[in-house]
Parts: C-alpha cells; sequence; structure tokens
C-alpha cells in the first residue's frame, strides 16, 4: 500500500476508536436517532456541498441502498445500543465485523473458508458468548444483540460500496451516503418518538462537543479516508481498524467514563480481537493478488 493508504488507515484506527467515547458522551442529552441523524446529514451537506459533479439517479440510489447499511443500522444501531452497553463493550462487540465478512464471503459467493478462518468465527463466536452470557458482569443481550447486527449490516454495506455505482470522488461518495443515511435515520427518530425528546435548553455542552466532534472528525474526516481506502486498498488490510478500534475504545471508556475493566470483558475482548486476527490474516492472501487489477488511483 502507499504512504497515503497507511494514513488514512492510521485515521481510521484512532479516529473510530475514540467515536465510541463522543457516542456515550453526545447522547447523554441527546436522542440517539435524531443525533445520529444530525450527524450525518450536517457532514453530508458540507461534503456534497465541496464536491463537484452531479450524481445521476442510480448513484443515488446506491448511496440510499450503502448509508443504509453502514449509517441507518451499522452506525445508528450502535448509536441506540451505547443507551445499553458500555462503549468499550459496544466496539468489542462491533469488532465482529470480519466474522460477518467472512461468513458474507461463504454464503454469498460461495468461497470457501480456511482452516483458520472457521477457528477464527469458533474464537469470536465464544468471545461474544461469554461477554453477553448471563450472571456477574454480562453485558446487556438486547444491546449486545443490537451491536452484533450493526457489525453485519456495515460488513454488508461495505462489501456492496466496493462495486457499487457510487461516484469516483471519495468526499461526494461519503456525503451522498450520509445525506441519504442521515435522512433514513430522521425517519427512524421521529418513528420512536424521539421528537419530544429533545430539548435544545437541556443539552449540555459536553454533547454539543461530544457532536461536534462526531461530525467533523468522525464523519468528514474518517468517512472519507475510509471510503478512498475501499477502493485503493486490499479488505483485509482494510478491515484491520475492527481490532484496533475497540482497543482504543476500551482505554478511552475506562479513562473518561469510568468503564469498568473486568476479567470476563478482558477474556472475551482477546478472543474476538485474536478471532479477527485469524480471519484477517486467512483473507490476506488471496485478496492481495488483487491489488494489481485494481491501482491505486
Amino acid at each position: 500500500m502507499t504512504a497515503r493508504a497507511w494514513a488514512f488507515l492510521a485515521t481510521l484506527y484512532v479516529v473510530w476508536g475514540s467515536t465510541y467515547l463522543g457516542i456515550m458522551l453526545a447522547i447523554r442529552t441527546m436522542p440517539p436517532f435524531l443525533m445520529s441523524s444530525a450527524r450525518f446529514l450536517v457532514a453530508g451537506a458540507f461534503l456534497f456541498a465541496l464536491s463537484p459533479g452531479r450524481p445521476s439517479l442510480r448513484q443515488w440510489i446506491a448511496a440510499a441502498i450503502a448509508g443504509g447499511a453502514l449509517l441507518t443500522v451499522g452506525n445508528g444501531g450502535i448509536t441506540w445500543a451505547e443507551q445499553r452497553v458500555d462503549s468499550g463493550v459496544a466496539a468489542l462487540l462491533v469488532a465482529t465485523m470480519p466474522l460477518w465478512l467472512a461468513l458474507f464471503d461463504r454464503l454469498v459467493f460461495g468461497r470457501r473458508l480456511s482452516p483458520a478462518a472457521i477457528a477464527g468465527l469458533l474464537v469470536g463466536l465464544g468471545g461474544v458468548a461469554l461477554l453477553v452470557s448471563p450472571g456477574g458482569d454480562g453485558t446487556d443481550v438486547v444491546g449486545a444483540l443490537a451491536c452484533v447486527s450493526s457489525a453485519a449490516a456495515w460488513a454488508a454495506g461495505s462489501l456492496y460500496s466496493r462495486n457499487a455505482p457510487l461516484p469516483s470522488q471519495p468526499a461526494l461518495a461519503s456525503g451522498m451516503n450520509m445525506l441519504a443515511g442521515g435522512a433514513l435515520l430522521a425517519v427512524a427518530g421521529l418513528a420512536t418518538g424521539e421528537a419530544g425528546h429533545v430539548h435544545l435548553s437541556q443539552v449540555s455542552t459536553e454533547s454539543l462537543l461530544a457532536f461536534g466532534y462526531l461530525v467533523a472528525i468522525g464523519s468528514v474526516v474518517a468517512f472519507s479516508a475510509f471510503h478512498w481506502l475501499l477502493k485503493n486498498a486490499p479488505t483485509s488490510i482494510v478491515t484491520t481498524y475492527a481490532y484496533v478500534n475497540p482497543v482504543v475504545a476500551v482505554l478511552l471508556g475506562a479513562a473518561f467514563l469510568g468503564e469498568p475493566l473486568t476479567l470476563r470483558t478482558l477474556l472475551a475482548g482477546l478472543a474476538i480481537v485474536a478471532s479477527v486476527v485469524l480471519i484477517v490474516g486467512a483473507r490476506v492472501p488471496r485478496l492481495r493478488a488483487l491489488v494489481p487489477a485494481r491501482g491505486t488511483a
């Protein structure tokens, strides 16, 4: 990969790991779906306004599909779930995304799973089971299921986006995805009655600062980097952010939110991260061979 690709990947490592903390702070005084909707509508409008080109109807439809999977279900589900689970735990559960990529590869594209990938799936599922098993410090099951479902939606959206008829400019594609996903999140927020919980006078400075960070850095910067990487770097390498983000998120959650680092969480997190390493490592040789054909432009 090029130096530019590594720089963008490092951005995803740090920024997306910190967004779990940002989300937790933002939803303390803001409803989750409408906060997410405002986040992506503002960021999407900014990117769209700065990008040249007039997207076609076909491209807008693709943006709605990708934005619905990545942002409405993927990110919106995580934001909602953080009402019920710690930010670090949410990040660990979302780290199962490569497990879903491997399963979709097998079920949708018929690709055989290597022994390492199969071992990774089993270890990862064991880590999730340990994290949500009842008793002691077990994680809220509903919140955990929302996180895992969000990870599955993110994997599906990532695979779709790779060959979707989206604009070639990463900023424009990101802006369209955010506008479409933000609009769908607004519908979700209104449908769940969040409008009645919006009280601007009660929104804290802490939540506003977190919201600003999520818009400017977590959305505009990170999503532009993500879309560029999807088009210009091997999927197996791009998905390595999935086992760096939870480490960042767990450490930030413990440092700034006082979230407990229990033995169960540490063991489950170790299993999930190990499973991701096994799966990503198993996918690297096959995907690396495709790099010259895709190019880096």
